[in-house]
């Protein structure tokens, strides 16, 4: 089939999850020298959810599809691919997205993961908006999705008061009027010192005379992270919209990676945008990586209207970053 040159990945439904757990800053008041008060004035984050054992990042996928498909009368059968953005897949192999089809009792589906951190969403949204505008898929499901608390040393202070775990999802279909209109995406790799979970790959397999038990957690610096998220995702936010002859005043919300308010409200000041047009939700969501964007969409969806351009924006290990123009359709 011809693509039609006019055809967009258009958004027709999302979804999301929130593990019940919490893990409030009160709690963390008890595993580390920290306090309720320390971490708002550094992170705005009050609580983050956290995943219950013997589950895993495939059932929060699951549960954010299926919240997705009752919310907006979707039919699981009609799917043809599914995209996970993820950096704790349940296994090494198979893919989470493997997974995922075998819970949804989904068959002849390309499923596939995709890992670029915290920006593993907006790079996924790009890749299934690719296959929806080449006229060979027709319903795209993309999904960001983590249990990031298997990674988190929870007497780490520095990484403790941020990282929560959660999913969330959205439905591309081809549309010939509007949808995703442009997406600048980023990788650099300078950034792998300072934001990493080095082990149980290739590099530092476990129980190996290199293997340290430091490994299997995350590990961030996070006055690094903090500039050059900044920077990143503001020149890029600012890149997008000249390369689309537009300005700040043309988008009517700034949905930027939850990692951190202080961040998102920097980047919002360097870009010129009222606060109340930076959506946010991490006071009671913390940084879930790669389910930040479509969670923080999926809270405020009731707030969107149809036609609104949103500026999507996001950075992680790697490094990588980027930003998305889409204009809402829901």
């Amino acid at each position: 089939m011809l693509k039609n040159k006019q055809q967009y990945a258009q958004i027709t439904a999302l979804g999301g999850y929130l593990p019940t757990n919490k893990r409030t800053n009160a709690d963390l008041e008890h595993l580390s020298d920290t306090s309720d008060e320390w971490i708002m004035k550094r992170t705005g984050i009050k609580e983050r959810r956290i995943l219950e054992d013997g589950l895993a990042t495939s059932d929060m996928a699951v549960e954010a599809i299926k919240e997705m498909c009752s919310s907006y009368q979707k039919d699981i059968s009609t799917i043809d691919a599914i995209i996970i953005a993820t950096s704790s897949p349940d296994m090494p192999m198979p893919s989470t997205a493997n997974i995922v089809c075998h819970k949804l009792n989904l068959t002849n589906v390309w499923a596939f993961d995709m890992n670029a951190a915290c920006s593993g969403f907006l790079y996924a949204l790009d890749m299934g908006a690719a296959l929806v505008e080449t006229g060979r898929y027709k319903n795209v499901v993309v999904v960001g999705a983590d249990k990031i608390s298997s990674y988190v040393d929870r007497t780490d202070r520095s990484t403790n008061i941020l990282f929560g775990d959660g999913a969330g999802a959205v439905w591309l279909e081809p549309s010939l009027e509007t949808g995703i209109q442009d997406a600048l995406l980023v990788s650099d790799g300078k950034g792998i010192e300072y934001l990493n979970i080095k082990g149980g790959g290739s590099l530092y397999p476990y129980e190996t005379d290199q293997w340290k038990e430091e490994y299997r957690y995350l590990k961030q610096d996070g006055k690094v992270v903090f500039k050059n998220a900044v920077m990143a995702m503001s020149n890029t936010c600012q890149a997008l919209l000249d390369r689309n002859n537009l300005s700040i005043d043309d988008v009517q919300w700034l949905v930027a990676h939850q990692a951190n308010k202080r961040i998102i409200d920097a980047v919002g000041k360097d870009l010129g945008i009222e606060e109340h047009r930076a959506l946010s939700n991490i006071t009671y969501s913390g940084n879930t990586i790669a389910a930040t964007i479509p969670l923080c969409i999926w809270e405020y969806k009731d707030q969107i209207k149809k036609g609104d351009l949103l500026l999507l924006t996001a950075f992680g290990a790697g490094f990588s970053w980027g930003a998305s123009l889409l204009q809402w359709n829901i």
